[in-house]
């Protein structure tokens, strides 16, 4: 509603066929959309199509076809945001005693376990979304990997040793980066 190619077709050319249930406007009163069109009519103005553009100004049976299709849409928005919203209370209703352990699990209060691992794959979502917009976090993903699973017969990396390994697969990580970018 701001200002798309749609938008403006109908401000410049003609706002077009106006729908009711997805399809045209059907036949209401006496085999005919409104009265001031002859019974049985299939012409495109007696079926909802608005010739004129918003510049020109509607006709009556133009701006009444419109204002059918807008009430549509202001009805359909109010009833799916109650059903939306009614869902979503079920739903948090449903899963209020599960939560997340420090173990990876999801368990309910009783202790009984509703999933081996969060999400699938142990990721918490909300800290997937990178600050530079990226959608991974590429540097935190990468210590989660080296730190799960970690080579057994390897020696442990001091402080000083696991920032240059950490400098060499992040500098050719950012290499890779700015070559697709």
């Amino acid at each position: 509603s701001k200002g798309s190619d749609l938008n403006l077709c109908q401000m410049i050319a003609c706002v077009g066929q106006q729908t009711v249930n997805g399809s045209r406007i059907p036949n209401g009163f006496i085999n005919r959309s409104l009265p001031h069109f002859p019974r049985g009519s299939r012409f495109p103005a007696a079926k909802g199509f608005v010739a004129n553009s918003f510049y020109t100004g509607l006709t009556p049976a133009e701006f009444f076809f419109h204002t059918m299709g807008g009430r549509e849409g202001l009805v359909d928005t109010a009833v799916k945001t109650a059903e939306t919203g009614y869902m979503q209370r079920r739903l948090m209703k449903a899963l209020e005693d599960v939560s997340s352990h420090y173990d990876l699990t999801v368990r309910a209060s009783g202790g009984n376990v509703v999933q081996f691992q969060y999400s699938g794959d142990g990721l918490d979502p909300t800290l997937m979304a990178a600050n530079d917009s990226r959608p991974v976090n590429f540097s935190a993903l990468l210590a989660r990997v080296i730190r799960e699973n970690r080579c057994k017969e390897e020696e442990a990396l001091m402080p000083r040793d696991f920032t240059l390994v950490w400098d060499e697969i992040m500098g050719k990580h950012e290499k890779d980066m700015a070559k697709t970018n």
